[in-house]
């Protein structure tokens, strides 16, 4: 539904219907993997997550707080983009590139990027001169994406959010090949090898109407880029479990006290 001057808004958030991530079936894949493994889910009323405090570097997950921090900058929230701009933020998020983050960096600062963290209640994240070194935590990024088109001032919401939906098929890898039947994702993925770590971590956005669930999950120590891939999609093909049938309108019930999972902190 629509309201007269807020058309412009994102509409209310609901959380889907008679849903809970199974946070249980996630878990039990997780201890299986090789590696370290976590997570995190949000919907408009609660939270869920598993070691969702566990903080890794960044890798390129951070780009997507980049793209709001300079979004969200005085002399860029209430004017259109420039063309060398959109030549930075594009290819920063689309294709992941690290000299376009590298420039963007240079203007948001590491105050910038605590400043978003502070607006959008990140307790465990913790910027750093080198970008893809920032700390980050599934919970942070999972409360960060349930909000983060929000975030955006609305002059520059739809080139954002556009930009998070259009992450290049080769770059579509974990949550992005997990994604229920109905529902659209807006994402941003870190990966490579750290200092004694290969790790791959994902945060996403997922919509359906009004309904939306937002998920992190983080890796590392995998064997190889790909394992970690498959243990991401994993988790998150488990957790988002049964959101296919909320999207075509066939909600089940859930009765109350059974299997309940885990409430996050």
């Amino acid at each position: 539904m629509l309201f007269l001057g807020l058309a412009a808004a994102p509409a209310v958030a609901a959380p889907p219907p008679g849903w809970h991530p199974d946070v249980r079936a996630a878990r039990a894949w997780a201890v299986q993997r090789t590696g370290d493994v976590s997570f995190a889910v949000r919907t408009a009323r609660r939270g869920w997550s598993w070691r969702g405090a566990t903080t890794y570097r960044s890798a390129s997950v951070v780009k997507a707080m980049l793209l709001v921090a300079y979004l969200r900058r005085p002399d860029v929230r209430g004017r259109a983009l420039r063309a060398d701009e959109r030549a930075l933020l594009d290819p920063m998020i689309r294709y992941s590139d690290n000299d376009a983050a590298d420039a963007i960096h240079e203007r948001v600062g590491v105050s910038g990027l605590s400043a978003l963290g502070g607006r959008a209640g990140m307790r465990h994240f913790a910027p750093y001169p080198v970008w893809g070194g920032s700390s980050i935590a599934p919970v942070d990024q999972a409360r960060l994406f349930f909000r983060i088109d929000r975030l955006v001032p609305r002059r520059h919401r739809a080139y954002a959010m556009r930009l998070l939906r259009g992450v290049v098929s080769t770059q579509r890898w974990g949550i992005a090949r997990a994604v229920p039947r109905g529902w659209r994702i807006a994402f941003k993925g870190g990966w490579g090898p750290g200092v004694t770590q290969v790790v791959n971590h994902q945060a996403a956005l997922l919509t359906h109407r009004r309904l939306r669930v937002s998920i992190a999950v983080m890796t590392a120590d995998n064997p190889s880029h790909d394992y970690g891939a498959a243990t991401q999609q994993g988790v998150a093909a488990r957790l988002l479990r049964g959101l296919a049938r909320i999207a075509k309108g066939k909600v089940v019930r859930v009765r109350r006290g059974l299997g309940r999972p885990q409430r996050s902190r």
